[in-house]
């Protein structure tokens, strides 16, 4: 399909797109809740040494996350360490969990929550590293322009999969290649509403909460009704206008063993888009120049 067709039937969904479904109170809870999942991975990320598993470390953030008073998940905490992080040779949901990869000196790591509370939903990735690692350094370096480039492309209101490949492009431009491929679906995000399913907070099934899984599939349904789908992934499915609402997104970058991403929840409206908070420890790393 031409992107000029692409283009029409973006613009013809966009006209029956829904109104924006939060307040400022919903934006504010939001925001509180993506600060106190970083929080958790920082503090995580500050202890994580040479001989620490990937099982363990994702046990001491969702340690983390339920001593600050968060009562389920989105999805249960991970933990990648070393060539993990680029997910290499994932051929199974199952090599998503977290593993018995012990770290070691140099490697870089990835942390990934998504807590919910009182129905609000976070879903954020932390990468970091132990001791020195270069490649990891430069491509931290310019994790900033992917954030720039999709809210420029959302703020067009190009659909989802133009998106997506505006992204895929800027990493074969850098030399890197795309990991978030691997991701069941092929999504680099998702949608994020606030949960109202009724289901045991705090059970999961193959690590995604039973809520989740409620909400989810019933947004899959509305969504699709309209064509659209709340999964932001590179196919027919995404040829939409960014809906309005809240997108976790996560664009993930690989070098051979070495793999880096954030996640982050991007706000479109009707008419504009923005990040729901500057204030973050990717965005920090590099203001300051760490990398």
């Amino acid at each position: 399909m031409s992107t000029d067709v692409s283009r029409r039937k973006a613009r013809r969904a966009s006209s029956a797109l829904p109104a924006f479904p939060f307040d400022e109170h919903d934006l504010d809870r939001f925001r509180d809740l993506q600060q106190l999942a970083y929080r958790c991975a920082e503090r995580v990320a500050a202890r994580l040494e040479p001989g620490v598993t990937e099982r363990q470390a994702a046990a001491r953030l969702r340690h983390e996350l339920v001593a600050e008073g968060v009562e389920d998940f989105f999805h249960i905490p991970f933990a990648w360490f070393g060539d993990r992080t680029a997910f290499r040779h994932f051929r199974t949901p199952l090599q998503f969990f977290a593993g018995n990869r012990r770290l070691e000196e140099g490697m870089c790591y990835v942390l990934d929550c998504a807590p919910v509370v009182d129905g609000y939903t976070a879903d954020i990735g932390y990468a970091g590293k132990v001791g020195d690692n270069p490649i990891w350094d430069k491509m931290a370096g310019e994790l900033l322009e992917y954030r720039a480039l999709i809210l420029d492309q959302v703020r067009q209101r190009k659909p989802l999969d133009e998106v997506y490949a505006a992204v895929d492009a800027l990493i074969a431009r850098h030399g890197y290649d795309n990991r978030h491929k691997v991701y069941p679906g092929r999504v680099i995000g998702h949608q994020v509403t606030r949960t109202t399913a009724r289901g045991p907070a705090g059970v999961n099934v193959f690590g995604f909460g039973v809520r989740t899984l409620q909400t989810l599939g019933r947004e899959l349904i509305s969504e699709r009704l309209h064509g659209r789908s709340p999964l932001w992934a590179d196919g027919r499915s995404s040829r939409h206008a960014p809906t309005p609402g809240l997108w976790a997104v996560e664009p993930h970058i690989g070098f051979r063993d070495v793999g880096l991403k954030f996640e982050e929840l991007l706000v479109v409206t009707e008419d504009d888009a923005y990040w729901l908070d500057d204030d973050l420890p990717h965005v920090r790393r590099v203001e300051r120049g760490d990398v």
